[in-house]
């Protein structure tokens, strides 16, 4: 027969044997530091802030903030169910999951926190929302999406908890989101919405909303009730999944995060062997394959060359970035064998291949996939009229090469170098190892400088400077697969240790 104990004092045991270092008041001190960096963020971007909550302008429909509702809501649920929503730390999970203590106990500050945590961003986002639509009633709409997205929280845990929930959920999410992006690219283009009714009166809204809350409360109570039954697979998941995080933010190393979702993808998978295709070169063809066991992924690229038509009405120089970023983006599908070969070039040996064919095998595709999101972005951009005169789908086979050999890079630059010398500020030391790290990569993108001086200045797109354009993408791409390889070399790093 199993006791249970009291979890306060193991908690309190297991606090003060882990960090009898630290003093009494460390948790206050942290939330000062927390709330006064908040203070001085948003007095240094108030004009940022204020423009993306209330704009001098609104410019969506009812349809419309719905459509961008909606699309924050879903990605509200899947980033809990990344996340958890329940969860522990990792030394939690490692001696309180499976020690005589009750799990409703264990479990029900997490789900606290995240509840907590998700309503307030709920709230603001249904305030952005509001202030983008020219609603108002915001006091009580804004307290209506804090009760959603308590509801949300709880539908996450209920999703985690019961895992035959978990696909149907977040494939109804992806959907919903879908449908979300598709009205408003819709209406970014020109579509006109119906007509909806104007902001229900608030004798309408008040009512709706009480019951909203009685039945957040009756749920949430239900799901702390029930919080014992997560199983603790789903546990020791979440509990990994926020570690990696911390170590990242922590640590100031953005590849903790990216090794361990390649890792949990490929660990879902079950994979039958294949033979490559014996007319691509052998690293070519293992990247093509790779892409073709990531059919979700390349989906989603495909789907996002029409975001750019969201930026019609923002400034040219912002559209001209978001190009070129979402060109290395979609070059960045396939890379993460790159990074394998850097870390670990067993391949490259067994194959017998040096830096330069490597790199020059592994540049193909993502050039591909970098040149087609490119040219289909600015071909809709051209029909929707959204661009000057010219055939600016010419500049997607610039624009390829250059997104490729970014996303290459970037692969390729390994962790972040923490033992660098900080640059001191008037507001404390920075680390140029973490800065750095960030800028690789995109560094290579001032390549296509050219096109973004044509958008931001509003000019036409001349044949002679998609020429021009062109001769520098190929130059840069033939300059950085030459100097950064060496046929005599089998490591994919630029320089000898």
């Amino acid at each position: 027969m199993t006791t249970l104990v009291e979890l306060r004092p193991v908690r309190r045991w297991i606090r003060r044997t882990q960090a009898s270092h630290r003093e009494r008041g460390e948790a206050l001190g942290t939330a000062y530091t927390i709330v006064f960096c908040v203070g001085v963020a948003a007095a240094m971007f108030h004009e940022p802030l204020e423009a993306v909550f209330t704009p001098l302008v609104p410019h969506l429909s009812g349809v419309g903030a719905l459509a961008a509702a909606t699309v924050c809501a879903a990605l509200l649920f899947l980033a809990l169910r990344r996340l958890g929503p329940v969860t522990v730390s990792r030394p939690a999970a490692y001696f309180l999951l499976t020690a005589p203590v009750s799990r409703r106990l264990l479990l029900a500050p997490a789900l606290h926190t995240t509840a907590t945590g998700t309503a307030l961003a709920a709230a603001a986002i249904t305030f952005a929302v509001l202030g983008h639509a020219a609603a108002s009633g915001s006091a009580v709409l804004v307290v209506t999406g804090a009760l959603a997205g308590v509801l949300l929280t709880l539908l996450a845990s209920a999703a985690q908890r019961r895992p035959h929930l978990a696909a149907p959920a977040d494939g109804v999410a992806r959907l919903a989101l879908a449908l979300g992006l598709a009205a408003l690219v819709a209406e970014a283009t020109g579509w006109t919405p119906p007509t909806i009714g104007g902001t229900p009166a608030t004798s309408v809204v008040l009512p709706l909303t009480g019951a909203l809350a009685v039945l957040a409360t009756a749920a949430y109570l239900s799901a702390v009730r029930d919080i014992a039954r997560t199983p603790s697979a789903a546990i020791l998941e979440s509990a990994k999944t926020t570690g990696t995080l911390a170590d990242s933010v922590y640590g100031m190393e953005p590849s903790f995060v990216a090794d361990m979702l390649e890792r949990r993808y490929w660990s879902r998978r079950r994979l039958r062997s294949t033979t490559l295709h014996r007319r691509l070169p052998p690293l070519t063809a293992q990247d093509l394959l790779l892409a073709r066991r990531r059919t979700p992924r390349l989906l989603w690229t495909a789907a996002s060359t029409a975001l750019p038509l969201l930026l019609t009405g923002a400034p040219n120089w912002l559209l001209a970035l978001t190009l070129v970023l979402g060109s290395a983006l979609a070059a960045r599908a396939t890379t993460a064998t790159v990074k394998i070969d850097a870390a670990n070039p067993v391949l490259l040996r067994l194959l017998g291949l040096d830096s330069r064919q490597a790199v020059r095998q592994r540049f193909w595709l993502p050039a591909v996939l970098a040149t087609s999101w490119a040219t289909v972005s600015l071909a809709l951009l051209q029909l929707s009229g959204a661009l000057p005169p010219g055939q600016w789908w010419l500049l997607g086979l610039s624009l390829g090469p250059i997104g490729a050999i970014s996303a290459l890079r970037a692969a390729r630059s390994g962790m972040v170098r923490n033992d660098l010398i900080p640059i001191d500020t008037p507001m404390g030391s920075l680390a140029t190892g973490p800065l750095l790290h960030a800028f690789i990569g995109i560094d290579l993108l001032l390549l296509a400088l050219p096109t973004g001086i044509q958008l931001a200045q509003s000019l036409p797109a001349a044949f002679d400077m998609i020429l021009v354009q062109t001769a520098i993408a190929i130059a840069g791409a033939q300059a950085y697969l030459n100097l950064t390889t060496d046929p005599g070399r089998l490591e994919l790093s630029a320089r000898r240790r």
